[in-house]
């Protein structure tokens, strides 16, 4: 791939970013295929040995704040003619209740799942100090105890810290999987306002 062509395909990615953003990943893009060609590495090369233009894509759509994108997006091209405002102001009464409506239906379904996994660490939380306090139970008692007594104790005791244990490990998969989605999702966003964005 020569430089135009991998210049081209970036800017094809990020033609939604605004444009001093844009052109500034550009030139800094074009100088460092510049600075290796000149110490004698070829076009191809250079090329080569960079990220692929989809992971350079995602990084800056990562870095740029979503307010950002949204204000680029917004932004008028032209000015609205009257018939136009006309129509936005009148159809605000349909449009605007749709809108809060959709993001709050979204704002609910994101924060059932914060509450699911609330739920799993907290599972998890009773487990361990059920553990902890069947453990200190049996020590101030075991001397009251019989021995098959003790010993159910000391197994359900077993059990709590085992699969309080377990309960830890889900409870870090279920929360790491909530922020990979949010970070999906935020990127999924930005995409949206970009137009190509990170999206093949």
């Amino acid at each position: 791939m020569t430089k135009e062509t991998f210049l081209n395909e970036l800017r094809s990615r990020l033609s939604g970013l605004p444009k001093e953003d844009l052109e500034d990943r550009i030139t800094f893009y074009r100088e460092m295929i510049e600075e290796r060609v000149a110490d004698g590495a070829s076009e191809e090369e250079t090329v080569a040995a960079m990220e692929p233009v989809e992971r350079i894509a995602e990084k800056f759509m990562a870095e740029i704040p979503l307010t950002k994108l949204v204000r680029e997006r917004v932004k008028p091209g032209r000015t609205l003619k009257t018939w136009e405002i006309i129509l936005i102001i009148l159809g605000f009464p349909v449009w605007f209740p749709l809108v809060i409506a959709a993001a709050a239906v979204s704002f609910s379904l994101y924060l059932v799942l914060w509450a699911l996994a609330l739920c799993v660490c907290a599972v998890d939380f009773s487990m361990a100090a059920g553990a902890f306090a069947g453990l200190l139970g049996l020590l101030a008692n075991l001397g009251q105890m019989s021995l098959p007594g003790a010993g159910f104790i000391a197994g359900c005791i077993m059990i709590l810290a085992g699969l309080s244990m377990i309960m830890f490990f889900v409870c870090t998969w279920v929360t790491k999987g909530i922020l990979r989605m949010t970070g999906g999702m935020l990127l999924g966003l930005k995409a949206l306002f970009v137009g190509k964005g990170t999206r093949n």
